[in-house]
Protein backbone atom coordinates (compact mmCIF):
# COMPACT_ATOMS: atom_id res chain seq x y z
CA UNK A 1 0.00 0.00 0.00
CA UNK A 2 1.80 3.14 -1.20
CA UNK A 3 1.67 6.37 0.94
CA UNK A 4 -1.44 8.18 -0.69
CA UNK A 5 -3.14 4.78 0.25
CA UNK A 6 -2.62 5.14 3.72
CA UNK A 7 -3.61 8.55 4.42
CA UNK A 8 -7.21 7.79 2.30
CA UNK A 9 -7.29 4.94 5.08
CA UNK A 10 -6.61 7.25 8.30
CA UNK A 11 -2.99 5.40 8.75
CA UNK A 12 0.03 7.11 9.58
CA UNK A 13 1.57 9.08 6.67
CA UNK A 14 5.25 9.18 5.88
CA UNK A 15 5.89 12.78 5.48
CA UNK A 16 9.44 12.25 3.65
CA UNK A 17 8.24 9.31 0.94
CA UNK A 18 5.68 11.75 -0.13
CA UNK A 19 8.32 14.46 -0.66
CA UNK A 20 10.26 12.23 -2.43
CA UNK A 21 8.40 10.19 -4.69
CA UNK A 22 6.75 13.22 -5.77
CA UNK A 23 9.63 14.67 -7.07
CA UNK A 24 10.55 11.21 -8.80
CA UNK A 25 7.69 11.45 -10.95
CA UNK A 26 6.08 13.73 -13.17
CA UNK A 27 2.83 15.48 -11.64
CA UNK A 28 0.55 14.89 -14.13
CA UNK A 29 -2.48 15.97 -11.94
CA UNK A 30 -3.48 19.77 -11.01
CA UNK A 31 -1.93 20.61 -7.71
CA UNK A 32 -3.10 19.96 -4.64
CA UNK A 33 -4.31 22.68 -2.25
CA UNK A 34 -5.35 22.72 0.87
CA UNK A 35 -5.78 25.00 3.28
CA UNK A 36 -3.37 25.94 5.93
CA UNK A 37 -3.93 27.87 9.34
CA UNK A 38 -1.99 31.43 8.94
CA UNK A 39 -2.35 34.96 9.80
CA UNK A 40 -3.21 37.00 7.05
CA UNK A 41 -0.38 39.66 6.28
CA UNK A 42 -1.62 43.10 5.68
CA UNK A 43 0.43 43.57 1.73
CA UNK A 44 0.18 46.49 -0.86
CA UNK A 45 -0.30 44.48 -3.55
CA UNK A 46 -3.77 42.29 -4.62
CA UNK A 47 -4.02 38.96 -2.27
CA UNK A 48 -2.61 36.02 -5.24
CA UNK A 49 -5.24 33.94 -5.56
CA UNK A 50 -5.18 30.22 -4.74
CA UNK A 51 -3.56 28.74 -7.75
CA UNK A 52 -0.71 31.47 -7.62
CA UNK A 53 -0.30 29.53 -4.31
CA UNK A 54 3.27 27.38 -4.96
CA UNK A 55 2.04 25.05 -1.69
CA UNK A 56 -0.03 25.50 0.96
CA UNK A 57 -0.66 23.44 4.10
CA UNK A 58 -3.41 21.46 5.27
CA UNK A 59 -4.19 20.39 8.31
CA UNK A 60 -4.83 16.87 8.65
CA UNK A 61 -6.32 14.00 11.26
CA UNK A 62 -2.72 12.78 12.09
CA UNK A 63 0.22 14.09 14.00
CA UNK A 64 2.20 15.11 11.40
CA UNK A 65 2.28 17.28 8.67
CA UNK A 66 1.89 16.54 4.99
CA UNK A 67 3.18 18.54 2.18
CA UNK A 68 2.65 18.11 -1.18
CA UNK A 69 4.62 19.47 -4.26
CA UNK A 70 2.93 21.93 -6.84
CA UNK A 71 4.44 22.88 -10.04
CA UNK A 72 6.54 19.71 -10.27
CA UNK A 73 9.08 21.95 -7.77
CA UNK A 74 10.07 20.90 -4.12
CA UNK A 75 10.49 23.44 -1.45
CA UNK A 76 10.90 23.15 2.19
CA UNK A 77 8.88 25.37 4.17
CA UNK A 78 10.03 26.26 8.17
CA UNK A 79 8.87 29.10 10.11
CA UNK A 80 10.33 30.00 13.62
CA UNK A 81 7.59 30.23 16.45
CA UNK A 82 7.46 34.23 17.39
CA UNK A 83 5.71 35.25 20.60
CA UNK A 84 4.12 39.04 21.53
CA UNK A 85 1.31 38.71 23.63
CA UNK A 86 -0.21 35.81 21.58
CA UNK A 87 1.27 33.10 20.05
CA UNK A 88 1.35 32.75 15.97
CA UNK A 89 2.60 30.43 13.58
CA UNK A 90 3.15 30.66 9.85
CA UNK A 91 5.30 28.95 7.11
CA UNK A 92 7.78 30.52 4.80
CA UNK A 93 10.62 28.85 2.98
CA UNK A 94 13.65 28.17 3.39
CA UNK A 95 16.40 26.11 1.35
CA UNK A 96 16.70 22.97 3.48
CA UNK A 97 14.39 21.37 5.91
CA UNK A 98 16.08 18.62 7.77
CA UNK A 99 15.34 16.40 11.12
CA UNK A 100 16.69 17.70 13.93
CA UNK A 101 19.07 15.06 15.82
CA UNK A 102 18.41 14.66 19.33
CA UNK A 103 19.86 16.00 22.26
CA UNK A 104 22.09 13.37 24.02
CA UNK A 105 20.70 12.66 27.53
CA UNK A 106 22.63 12.89 30.65
CA UNK A 107 24.62 10.28 31.36
CA UNK A 108 23.67 8.75 34.61
CA UNK A 109 25.33 6.23 37.01
CA UNK A 110 27.19 3.37 35.03
CA UNK A 111 25.47 0.17 35.33
CA UNK A 112 26.43 -2.25 37.77
CA UNK A 113 27.76 -5.39 36.51
CA UNK A 114 25.42 -8.76 37.06
CA UNK A 115 26.21 -10.21 40.36
CA UNK A 116 27.99 -7.40 42.22
CA UNK A 117 25.95 -5.79 44.66
CA UNK A 118 25.95 -1.57 44.84
CA UNK A 119 28.42 -0.99 47.65
CA UNK A 120 26.93 1.50 50.16
CA UNK A 121 28.53 4.54 50.91
CA UNK A 122 31.12 4.67 53.72
CA UNK A 123 31.21 7.46 56.36
CA UNK A 124 33.90 6.29 58.73
CA UNK A 125 36.39 8.83 58.10
CA UNK A 126 33.57 11.66 58.80
CA UNK A 127 32.72 9.89 61.67
CA UNK A 128 35.86 10.17 63.17
CA UNK A 129 36.74 12.94 61.83
CA UNK A 130 33.40 14.50 64.11
CA UNK A 131 34.14 12.57 67.06
CA UNK A 132 37.70 13.89 67.70
CA UNK A 133 36.46 17.08 67.19
CA UNK A 134 33.50 16.51 69.58
CA UNK A 135 36.32 14.94 71.99
CA UNK A 136 38.67 18.15 71.61
CA UNK A 137 37.91 20.42 74.69
CA UNK A 138 38.72 24.68 74.89
CA UNK A 139 40.44 26.25 77.26
CA UNK A 140 38.56 29.02 79.10
CA UNK A 141 39.30 32.15 78.16
CA UNK A 142 39.76 35.08 80.35
CA UNK A 143 36.71 37.92 79.87
CA UNK A 144 37.77 41.73 79.52
CA UNK A 145 38.50 43.45 82.15
CA UNK A 146 35.58 46.05 81.12
CA UNK A 147 33.55 42.94 81.52
CA UNK A 148 33.65 40.59 84.32
CA UNK A 149 37.78 41.68 83.94
CA UNK A 150 39.74 38.56 85.33
CA UNK A 151 43.27 37.24 85.54
CA UNK A 152 44.53 34.69 83.10
CA UNK A 153 47.06 31.90 84.77
CA UNK A 154 49.27 29.79 82.19
CA UNK A 155 51.35 26.86 83.51
CA UNK A 156 54.53 26.43 81.70
CA UNK A 157 54.76 22.76 81.92
CA UNK A 158 51.58 21.11 82.85
CA UNK A 159 48.83 20.61 80.02
CA UNK A 160 46.63 18.87 82.37
CA UNK A 161 43.36 20.77 83.77
CA UNK A 162 44.39 23.33 86.25
CA UNK A 163 42.07 23.01 89.65
CA UNK A 164 41.55 26.62 90.32
CA UNK A 165 41.98 27.36 93.83
CA UNK A 166 45.10 25.22 93.74
CA UNK A 167 46.18 27.84 91.51
CA UNK A 168 45.63 30.64 93.57
CA UNK A 169 47.46 28.87 96.65
CA UNK A 170 50.36 27.98 94.93
CA UNK A 171 51.12 31.41 93.76
CA UNK A 172 50.30 32.49 97.12
CA UNK A 173 52.81 29.91 98.11
CA UNK A 174 55.58 30.88 96.17
CA UNK A 175 54.99 34.77 96.84
CA UNK A 176 55.39 33.88 100.49
CA UNK A 177 59.15 31.96 99.44
CA UNK A 178 60.36 35.46 98.09
CA UNK A 179 58.84 37.19 100.70
CA UNK A 180 59.64 35.03 103.92
CA UNK A 181 60.65 35.40 107.27
CA UNK A 182 62.55 32.10 109.16
CA UNK A 183 59.92 30.50 111.03
CA UNK A 184 56.82 28.32 109.89
CA UNK A 185 54.34 29.18 107.50
CA UNK A 186 51.51 30.60 110.11
CA UNK A 187 49.70 32.36 107.34
CA UNK A 188 49.10 29.14 105.29
CA UNK A 189 48.06 27.44 108.34
CA UNK A 190 44.82 30.37 108.75
CA UNK A 191 44.46 29.62 105.44
CA UNK A 192 43.73 26.21 105.43
CA UNK A 193 43.02 25.51 109.34
CA UNK A 194 41.07 28.96 110.49
CA UNK A 195 37.19 28.59 109.26
CA UNK A 196 35.77 31.55 108.29
CA UNK A 197 33.60 33.10 109.90
CA UNK A 198 29.75 33.22 108.70
CA UNK A 199 28.90 36.17 106.78
CA UNK A 200 25.67 37.47 104.98
CA UNK A 201 26.19 37.58 101.23
CA UNK A 202 26.59 41.10 99.83
CA UNK A 203 23.27 40.36 97.28
CA UNK A 204 21.11 37.55 98.35
CA UNK A 205 19.81 36.69 94.26
CA UNK A 206 22.78 37.52 92.76
CA UNK A 207 25.83 35.64 94.67
CA UNK A 208 26.24 31.98 95.81
CA UNK A 209 28.42 32.04 98.91
CA UNK A 210 27.74 28.60 100.57
CA UNK A 211 31.00 27.32 99.56
CA UNK A 212 32.38 30.36 101.27
CA UNK A 213 33.70 28.51 104.90
CA UNK A 214 36.85 26.24 104.74
CA UNK A 215 36.55 22.37 105.95
CA UNK A 216 36.47 22.57 109.81
CA UNK A 217 39.08 20.30 110.75
CA UNK A 218 41.19 20.42 107.65
CA UNK A 219 44.95 20.30 108.84
CA UNK A 220 47.93 21.39 106.36
CA UNK A 221 50.01 19.00 107.66
CA UNK A 222 49.13 16.16 104.83
CA UNK A 223 49.91 19.06 102.34
CA UNK A 224 53.16 20.90 103.97
CA UNK A 225 54.38 18.95 107.41
CA UNK A 226 53.91 20.05 110.96
CA UNK A 227 56.21 22.44 111.94
CA UNK A 228 57.47 23.67 108.66
CA UNK A 229 60.41 26.39 107.98
CA UNK A 230 61.10 28.51 105.36
CA UNK A 231 63.50 26.01 103.94
CA UNK A 232 60.47 23.45 103.24
CA UNK A 233 58.23 26.26 101.47
CA UNK A 234 60.00 25.22 97.58
CA UNK A 235 58.88 21.25 98.77
CA UNK A 236 55.65 22.66 99.91
CA UNK A 237 55.20 24.47 96.81
CA UNK A 238 55.74 21.07 94.31
CA UNK A 239 53.20 19.11 96.95
CA UNK A 240 50.58 22.27 95.67
CA UNK A 241 51.52 21.07 92.20
CA UNK A 242 48.90 22.27 89.65
CA UNK A 243 49.28 18.45 88.34
CA UNK A 244 48.81 16.63 92.07
CA UNK A 245 45.43 15.03 92.32
CA UNK A 246 45.81 14.29 96.09
CA UNK A 247 45.44 18.06 97.36
CA UNK A 248 43.38 19.16 94.98
CA UNK A 249 40.02 17.53 95.91
CA UNK A 250 40.68 19.62 99.46
CA UNK A 251 41.80 22.86 98.11
CA UNK A 252 39.25 23.18 95.67
CA UNK A 253 36.68 23.73 98.25
CA UNK A 254 38.71 27.03 99.39
CA UNK A 255 37.05 29.73 97.03
CA UNK A 256 38.57 32.64 95.92
CA UNK A 257 37.39 35.43 98.36
CA UNK A 258 38.21 32.95 100.97
CA UNK A 259 41.74 32.38 99.67
CA UNK A 260 41.69 35.96 99.50
CA UNK A 261 40.84 36.96 102.99
CA UNK A 262 43.66 34.18 104.10
CA UNK A 263 46.47 36.37 101.58
CA UNK A 264 44.67 39.59 103.69
CA UNK A 265 45.34 37.41 107.43
CA UNK A 266 42.19 38.10 108.24
CA UNK A 267 39.22 35.73 109.15
CA UNK A 268 36.26 38.28 108.03
CA UNK A 269 36.03 41.72 106.45
CA UNK A 270 36.80 44.55 108.73
CA UNK A 271 35.21 48.08 109.16
CA UNK A 272 36.91 50.70 106.88
CA UNK A 273 37.47 53.07 110.01
CA UNK A 274 39.04 50.18 111.77
CA UNK A 275 41.79 50.27 109.36
CA UNK A 276 42.21 53.67 108.33
CA UNK A 277 42.48 54.72 112.39
CA UNK A 278 45.99 52.36 112.10
CA UNK A 279 47.32 55.25 109.61
CA UNK A 280 45.68 58.55 110.98
CA UNK A 281 43.07 60.02 112.71
CA UNK A 282 39.77 59.97 111.03
CA UNK A 283 39.21 63.79 110.31
CA UNK A 284 42.90 64.13 108.54
CA UNK A 285 41.48 61.67 105.63
CA UNK A 286 41.87 62.90 102.36
CA UNK A 287 41.05 62.02 99.01
CA UNK A 288 43.62 62.65 96.29
CA UNK A 289 42.91 61.04 92.81
CA UNK A 290 40.41 58.38 91.55
CA UNK A 291 40.07 55.91 89.24
CA UNK A 292 37.30 53.71 86.89
CA UNK A 293 37.81 51.21 89.77
CA UNK A 294 38.07 52.69 92.73
CA UNK A 295 39.29 55.81 94.85
CA UNK A 296 42.39 56.89 96.69
CA UNK A 297 42.47 58.65 100.22
CA UNK A 298 45.38 59.95 101.91
CA UNK A 299 46.05 57.69 105.28
CA UNK A 300 49.03 59.65 107.22
CA UNK A 301 52.16 58.79 105.34
CA UNK A 302 50.40 56.19 103.25
CA UNK A 303 47.32 55.91 100.42
CA UNK A 304 44.99 53.32 100.52
CA UNK A 305 43.32 52.78 97.18
CA UNK A 306 39.81 51.09 98.13
CA UNK A 307 38.61 48.87 95.19
CA UNK A 308 34.66 47.61 95.07
CA UNK A 309 34.29 43.79 93.87
CA UNK A 310 31.93 41.13 93.84
CA UNK A 311 29.19 43.31 92.69
CA UNK A 312 26.33 42.30 90.63
CA UNK A 313 26.06 46.08 89.49
CA UNK A 314 28.22 48.15 87.80
CA UNK A 315 30.28 50.87 89.10
CA UNK A 316 31.56 53.94 86.96
CA UNK A 317 29.99 52.43 83.99
CA UNK A 318 31.92 49.66 84.80
CA UNK A 319 31.55 46.07 85.80
CA UNK A 320 32.89 45.26 89.56
CA UNK A 321 36.30 42.97 89.82
CA UNK A 322 35.82 39.75 91.19
CA UNK A 323 37.56 38.10 93.76
CA UNK A 324 39.96 35.96 91.37
CA UNK A 325 41.30 39.19 89.67
CA UNK A 326 41.96 41.33 92.82
CA UNK A 327 43.40 37.74 94.19
CA UNK A 328 46.15 37.38 91.48
CA UNK A 329 46.61 41.42 91.60
CA UNK A 330 47.31 41.15 95.10
CA UNK A 331 49.92 38.16 94.47
CA UNK A 332 51.71 40.48 92.25
CA UNK A 333 51.97 43.59 94.30
CA UNK A 334 53.75 40.80 96.76
CA UNK A 335 56.42 39.19 94.23
CA UNK A 336 57.41 42.97 92.95
CA UNK A 337 57.42 43.75 97.20
CA UNK A 338 60.17 41.69 97.09
CA UNK A 339 62.43 43.18 94.71
CA UNK A 340 62.58 45.73 97.22
CA UNK A 341 64.90 42.85 100.05
CA UNK A 342 68.28 44.02 98.93
CA UNK A 343 69.51 41.75 102.05
CA UNK A 344 68.11 38.45 100.21
CA UNK A 345 68.35 39.43 96.97
CA UNK A 346 71.66 38.99 95.07
CA UNK A 347 70.31 38.78 91.45
CA UNK A 348 67.59 41.37 91.08
CA UNK A 349 67.02 44.19 93.22
CA UNK A 350 65.11 47.89 92.76
CA UNK A 351 62.83 50.06 94.88
CA UNK A 352 61.20 51.65 92.28
CA UNK A 353 57.96 49.90 92.11
CA UNK A 354 55.74 50.81 94.93
CA UNK A 355 55.39 49.17 98.23
CA UNK A 356 52.51 47.26 99.17
CA UNK A 357 52.03 47.95 103.24
CA UNK A 358 49.20 46.17 103.74
CA UNK A 359 46.22 44.60 102.29
CA UNK A 360 42.73 44.42 103.75
CA UNK A 361 39.35 43.58 102.94
CA UNK A 362 36.19 45.84 104.29
CA UNK A 363 32.89 45.70 103.96
CA UNK A 364 30.20 47.97 104.67
CA UNK A 365 29.40 51.78 104.08
CA UNK A 366 32.07 54.22 103.70
CA UNK A 367 32.43 56.14 107.07
CA UNK A 368 31.43 59.37 107.65
CA UNK A 369 34.82 60.85 107.34
CA UNK A 370 35.44 58.86 103.97
CA UNK A 371 32.37 60.52 103.03
CA UNK A 372 33.60 63.89 104.30
CA UNK A 373 37.01 63.43 102.36
CA UNK A 374 35.25 62.38 98.38
CA UNK A 375 33.06 65.30 98.82
CA UNK A 376 35.17 67.83 99.63
CA UNK A 377 37.55 66.52 96.33
CA UNK A 378 34.45 66.48 94.25
CA UNK A 379 33.50 69.82 94.78
CA UNK A 380 36.73 71.25 94.16
CA UNK A 381 37.79 69.11 91.13
CA UNK A 382 34.69 67.30 90.17
CA UNK A 383 34.40 63.79 90.51
CA UNK A 384 33.66 61.25 87.40
CA UNK A 385 32.74 58.85 89.60
CA UNK A 386 29.73 57.27 90.83
CA UNK A 387 28.94 58.61 94.57
CA UNK A 388 29.92 56.28 97.49
CA UNK A 389 26.75 56.74 99.55
CA UNK A 390 25.16 54.20 96.32
CA UNK A 391 26.88 51.14 97.57
CA UNK A 392 24.84 49.11 99.20
CA UNK A 393 25.62 48.33 103.01
CA UNK A 394 27.32 44.99 102.41
CA UNK A 395 29.55 45.94 99.41
CA UNK A 396 33.10 44.22 99.58
CA UNK A 397 36.27 46.39 99.36
CA UNK A 398 39.58 45.40 98.86
CA UNK A 399 41.80 47.88 100.07
CA UNK A 400 45.92 48.53 99.06
CA UNK A 401 47.82 50.13 101.97
CA UNK A 402 50.72 51.65 99.30
CA UNK A 403 53.57 53.86 100.03
CA UNK A 404 52.94 57.22 99.29
CA UNK A 405 54.45 57.88 96.31
CA UNK A 406 54.09 61.77 95.45
CA UNK A 407 52.17 63.11 92.46
CA UNK A 408 51.54 61.51 89.30
CA UNK A 409 53.71 63.05 86.12
CA UNK A 410 50.75 64.17 84.45
CA UNK A 411 50.99 66.92 87.46
CA UNK A 412 54.14 66.73 88.50
CA UNK A 413 56.64 70.10 87.76
CA UNK A 414 59.53 69.17 86.00
CA UNK A 415 62.24 71.65 86.95
CA UNK A 416 65.25 70.97 84.25
CA UNK A 417 66.54 68.69 82.25
CA UNK A 418 68.41 66.63 84.83
CA UNK A 419 65.79 65.79 86.99
CA UNK A 420 64.04 64.65 83.14
CA UNK A 421 67.02 62.49 83.34
CA UNK A 422 66.74 61.03 86.00
CA UNK A 423 63.19 60.04 85.65
CA UNK A 424 63.82 57.92 82.31
CA UNK A 425 66.96 55.99 83.74
CA UNK A 426 65.54 55.33 86.82
CA UNK A 427 62.17 53.92 84.97
CA UNK A 428 64.54 52.09 82.42
CA UNK A 429 66.38 50.59 85.49
CA UNK A 430 63.43 48.96 87.23
CA UNK A 431 62.12 47.57 83.89
CA UNK A 432 65.54 46.36 83.45
CA UNK A 433 65.76 44.70 86.93
CA UNK A 434 61.83 43.15 86.89
CA UNK A 435 62.15 41.76 83.35
CA UNK A 436 65.36 40.44 84.33
CA UNK A 437 63.36 38.72 87.72
CA UNK A 438 60.35 37.92 85.98
CA UNK A 439 59.27 38.47 82.73
CA UNK A 440 57.72 41.41 83.88
CA UNK A 441 56.17 43.60 81.38
CA UNK A 442 54.30 46.66 83.06
CA UNK A 443 52.27 47.27 79.94
CA UNK A 444 49.83 50.16 81.01
CA UNK A 445 52.65 52.79 81.97
CA UNK A 446 51.60 56.02 80.92
CA UNK A 447 51.77 58.79 83.35
CA UNK A 448 49.43 58.49 85.45
CA UNK A 449 51.33 55.76 86.91
CA UNK A 450 54.28 57.20 87.16
CA UNK A 451 54.32 58.88 90.77
CA UNK A 452 56.85 61.60 91.39
CA UNK A 453 58.50 63.14 94.54
CA UNK A 454 61.88 64.82 96.00
CA UNK A 455 63.24 63.27 98.51
CA UNK A 456 67.03 65.41 98.56
CA UNK A 457 68.61 61.96 97.58
CA UNK A 458 72.19 61.91 95.28
CA UNK A 459 72.11 58.21 93.69
CA UNK A 460 69.45 55.34 93.97
CA UNK A 461 71.04 51.50 93.51
CA UNK A 462 69.62 48.41 91.64
CA UNK A 463 71.13 44.99 91.56
CA UNK A 464 70.82 44.12 87.62
CA UNK A 465 71.77 40.21 87.11
CA UNK A 466 73.74 40.28 90.31
CA UNK A 467 75.78 43.26 89.28
CA UNK A 468 75.12 46.56 91.23
CA UNK A 469 74.84 49.59 89.57
CA UNK A 470 74.07 53.39 91.05
CA UNK A 471 72.42 56.22 88.65
CA UNK A 472 72.32 60.23 89.98
CA UNK A 473 69.17 61.34 90.60
CA UNK A 474 69.14 65.02 91.39
CA UNK A 475 66.57 64.29 94.39
CA UNK A 476 63.78 62.87 92.40
CA UNK A 477 62.23 59.98 93.42
CA UNK A 478 60.21 57.93 90.93
CA UNK A 479 57.75 55.04 92.07
CA UNK A 480 55.86 53.09 89.52
CA UNK A 481 52.20 52.47 90.51
CA UNK A 482 49.16 49.92 89.24
CA UNK A 483 49.57 46.69 87.67
CA UNK A 484 46.11 45.28 86.40
CA UNK A 485 47.63 44.78 82.69
CA UNK A 486 51.06 43.86 83.66
CA UNK A 487 52.48 40.36 83.20
CA UNK A 488 54.69 38.33 85.12
CA UNK A 489 56.59 34.93 85.49
CA UNK A 490 56.25 33.75 88.84
CA UNK A 491 59.16 30.82 88.41
CA UNK A 492 55.92 28.69 88.93
CA UNK A 493 52.88 30.65 86.99
CA UNK A 494 52.29 33.32 84.57
CA UNK A 495 50.47 35.47 85.82
CA UNK A 496 48.65 38.14 82.85
CA UNK A 497 45.32 40.01 81.31
CA UNK A 498 44.19 38.81 78.32
CA UNK A 499 43.61 42.06 76.86
CA UNK A 500 42.48 40.37 72.97
CA UNK A 501 39.39 40.39 75.28
CA UNK A 502 39.19 44.16 75.30
CA UNK A 503 39.31 45.52 71.99
CA UNK A 504 37.65 49.01 72.93
CA UNK A 505 41.30 49.30 74.54
CA UNK A 506 42.75 49.75 71.25
CA UNK A 507 40.21 51.88 69.52
CA UNK A 508 41.68 55.13 71.07
CA UNK A 509 41.88 58.33 68.68
CA UNK A 510 44.72 58.26 66.01
CA UNK A 511 47.59 60.75 67.13
CA UNK A 512 47.27 59.99 70.81
CA UNK A 513 50.30 58.78 71.77
CA UNK A 514 48.95 56.49 74.73
CA UNK A 515 46.56 55.04 72.34
CA UNK A 516 49.00 54.25 69.85
CA UNK A 517 51.02 52.67 72.20
CA UNK A 518 47.97 50.31 73.13
CA UNK A 519 48.02 49.60 69.33
CA UNK A 520 51.75 48.87 68.98
CA UNK A 521 51.98 46.80 71.51
CA UNK A 522 48.95 44.30 70.04
CA UNK A 523 51.35 44.42 66.63
CA UNK A 524 54.14 43.08 68.94
CA UNK A 525 52.41 40.59 70.78
CA UNK A 526 49.97 39.25 67.64
CA UNK A 527 47.12 39.75 70.47
CA UNK A 528 48.98 36.38 72.37
CA UNK A 529 49.20 38.45 75.76
CA UNK A 530 50.28 35.19 77.58
CA UNK A 531 53.66 35.10 76.02
CA UNK A 532 56.98 37.23 77.05
CA UNK A 533 57.45 39.88 74.72
CA UNK A 534 60.23 42.89 76.87
CA UNK A 535 59.63 45.15 73.55
CA UNK A 536 56.55 46.35 74.91
CA UNK A 537 58.50 47.75 77.97
CA UNK A 538 60.62 49.98 75.55
CA UNK A 539 57.61 51.05 73.55
CA UNK A 540 56.64 52.77 77.01
CA UNK A 541 59.80 53.94 77.19
CA UNK A 542 58.93 55.86 73.74
CA UNK A 543 55.78 56.52 74.81
CA UNK A 544 57.31 58.55 77.96
CA UNK A 545 60.35 60.22 75.76
CA UNK A 546 57.12 61.74 73.47
CA UNK A 547 55.58 63.13 76.74
CA UNK A 548 58.80 64.52 77.85
CA UNK A 549 59.30 66.38 74.77
CA UNK A 550 55.33 68.01 74.74
CA UNK A 551 55.67 69.07 78.19
CA UNK A 552 56.64 72.75 78.27
CA UNK A 553 57.10 73.13 82.31
CA UNK A 554 60.87 72.28 82.79
CA UNK A 555 63.70 74.06 81.42
CA UNK A 556 65.72 72.64 78.52
CA UNK A 557 68.10 73.93 75.60
CA UNK A 558 67.74 72.93 71.68
CA UNK A 559 70.64 70.15 72.59
CA UNK A 560 68.52 68.38 75.32
CA UNK A 561 65.74 68.23 72.88
CA UNK A 562 68.02 67.03 69.97
CA UNK A 563 69.32 64.12 72.66
CA UNK A 564 65.96 63.42 73.49
CA UNK A 565 64.86 62.57 70.02
CA UNK A 566 68.51 61.09 68.91
CA UNK A 567 67.15 58.51 72.17
CA UNK A 568 63.87 58.18 71.04
CA UNK A 569 65.16 57.21 67.36
CA UNK A 570 67.60 54.73 69.16
CA UNK A 571 64.71 52.89 71.22
CA UNK A 572 63.51 51.42 68.00
CA UNK A 573 66.40 49.17 67.86
CA UNK A 574 66.05 47.50 71.22
CA UNK A 575 64.07 44.82 72.34
CA UNK A 576 63.99 44.97 75.93
CA UNK A 577 64.92 47.50 78.69
CA UNK A 578 67.72 45.32 79.74
CA UNK A 579 69.12 46.77 76.55
CA UNK A 580 67.78 50.54 76.67
CA UNK A 581 69.50 50.74 80.01
CA UNK A 582 72.91 50.42 78.04
CA UNK A 583 72.07 53.16 75.85
CA UNK A 584 74.98 56.05 75.41
CA UNK A 585 71.97 59.13 76.64
CA UNK A 586 72.61 57.45 80.58
CA UNK A 587 76.30 57.02 80.30
CA UNK A 588 77.39 60.02 82.30
CA UNK A 589 74.34 58.97 84.97
CA UNK A 590 75.87 56.06 86.35
CA UNK A 591 77.81 55.79 89.67
CA UNK A 592 81.11 53.87 90.05
CA UNK A 593 80.49 51.98 93.08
Amino acid sequence: MDGKAKARSGGEVDLWSEIIGASDQPSTNAPLIQPVYQRRRRTSHPTPSDSDHPLLLQPTNSNRLSFAAANNKRVSWNRSLSIRGRISIAVAPCLANQPQQKQPRRRGKPPVPKGKAAEQSSFDKERAYFQEVDAFELLEESPSPKHFGTWATGNQTVTDPIPLVSTRLEKWLFSKKINFSCGPSTTLSKILETPAAPMDPIYTSGLDLSSVKTPEKFSPVSLIGADQGCEDINAAIKKLSLASKSTSSHLDRIDPFTALLGICEQPKPMKFLDLFSKYCAPESIAKIGEGTYGEAFRAGNTVCKIVPFDGDFPVNGELQKKSEELLEEAVLSQVLNSLREFEKNDSNACTTFIETIDLKVCQGSYDAALIRAWEKWDEKNGSENDHPKEFPEKQRYLVFVLQHGGKDLESFVLENFDETRSLLVQVTAALAVAEAAYEFEHRDLHWGNLLLSRNGSVTVKFILEGKQISFRTYGLSVSIIDFTLSRINTGENILFLDLSQDPYLFKGPKGDKQSETYRKMKEVTEDHWEGSFPRTNVLWLVYLVDILLLKKTYVRCSKNERDMRSLKKRLDKYDSAKEAILDPFFEDLFVNN
